[in-house]
């Protein structure tokens, strides 16, 4: 189970920080991602991490949102700074391991003045 947490109204410009926890599997055997859904668009992938801790980053979010994990509290973070209207979206967690992978609840993130 992954229990996503964190979303909220921000200001452009400002930041916040995502959290989901997991339950249920091996966390540290997981790699992990963010992905984001706008109103009317497809879901897109905003950051990943491997089971050994390497993030890789869309390139609209590049510089601005930094992805980590801490296996001793099974939590995977999203840090969202400096952030954009366009920002706003649905965000959700995700799991992969081998064949299997799991899908959070979508936490919303609103960036607007």
């Amino acid at each position: 189970q992954l229990q996503a947490s964190g979303g909220g109204l921000v200001q452009p410009g400002g930041s916040l920080r995502l959290s989901c926890t997991v339950s249920g599997i091996i966390f540290s055997l997981q790699a992990m991602a963010w992905y984001r859904q706008a109103p009317g668009k497809q879901r897109e992938l905003v950051a990943r991490i491997t089971s050994t801790g390497s993030p890789n980053y869309a390139d609209s979010v590049k510089g601005r949102f930094t992805i980590s994990r801490d296996n001793a509290k099974n939590t995977v973070y999203l840090q969202m700074d400096s952030l954009k209207s366009e920002d706003t979206a649905v965000y959700y967690c995700y799991r992969a391991y081998k064949y299997y992978f799991t899908w959070g609840q979508g936490t919303l993130v609103t960036v607007s003045s």
